[in-house]
């Protein structure tokens, strides 16, 4: 018997896919440490100077969402020291200061902090499910964010841009993570049979392409619902009628936890 209670029920999937960078990775404090040593050198006039770089950052990502979709095949890492030497000398008109960065830009994902409540609440949530990412993100450094940042949960499958050759919200990044699960062990995991749920705070990366697939999905907003804090996961009052994920939380400890309540009320109605 399904619990009752103010959430749908969690209770019946077999196993969780995540959203990496943003979701359990800080990751705009670190995309937000690089621009800044940019914005810094600017005149305080500029448009773009600003505390926080928060223009200045939605413009690097969109360069890097550009690139993306033009260069499928090219690791993050590489992606993302052409992206900000391609913002540092077409829209900042610094282009000495982008060398000297770009290459420590591209290999900083691996390095940037997961979120207060991050491990914590995948240690809870992997002796419920298997745990599963799918990242854009290229395989060194999805490699030392798993090793060391994440640790010591645990994933049982780890899919990357670098792998398929392309970026989410391609439906192809997804079709490949539901070919991996069918194939693993214990007799794999079906989405098709509603036994994957995705967790994500990107709403374009993430939720647009959920719904389009028909994906259930968990929106792990930190603070995106709110006016002010749309991030550069998108704007939900732009995209709300092309998402549609069934649960909200401000953040994976929270989601983590309702987990719990209702795995121990489902066990308390069926003793």
């Amino acid at each position: 018997m399904a619990p009752e209670e103010k959430y749908p029920d969690l209770t019946g999937f077999k196993a969780l896919s995540f959203d990496c960078y943003g979701t359990l990775i800080d990751w705009e404090t670190g995309f937000q440490s690089a621009v800044r040593l940019l914005t810094s050198q600017l005149p305080p006039s500029h448009p773009l100077n600003a505390d926080p770089p928060v223009a200045a950052m939605q413009k690097l990502h969109d360069v890097q969402n550009a690139l993306e979709r033009s260069h499928p095949s090219l690791p993050y890492n590489e992606l993302l020291a052409e992206s900000i030497t391609k913002f540092a000398r077409e829209d900042l008109g610094l282009p000495g200061l982008s060398d000297s960065i770009a290459e420590p830009f591209g290999n900083a994902p691996g390095t940037w902090a997961p979120f207060p409540d991050t491990v914590g609440a995948l240690q809870k949530l992997e002796g419920r499910y298997k745990l599963a990412i799918l990242s854009n993100v290229d395989n060194r450094n999805i490699a030392a964010t798993v090793d060391k940042q994440l640790a010591p949960a645990r994933f049982a499958l780890v899919c990357t841009a670098q792998d398929i050759g392309s970026y989410k919200p391609e439906r192809q990044n997804f079709e490949y993570l539901f070919a991996r699960l069918r194939e693993m062990d214990d007799g794999g995991v079906n989405w098709e049979k509603g036994e994957l749920l995705h967790v994500a705070r990107s709403l374009t990366a993430d939720h647009v392409p959920a719904k389009q697939i028909g994906l259930p999905s968990v929106w792990i907003s930190r603070g995106g619902d709110r006016e002010d804090g749309k991030g550069m996961g998108g704007d939900y009052r732009a995209l709300r009628d092309r998402v549609a994920f069934g649960w909200r939380f401000d953040t994976l400890g929270d989601f983590a936890d309702e987990v719990e309540r209702q795995f121990a009320l489902k066990a308390k109605m069926e003793s």
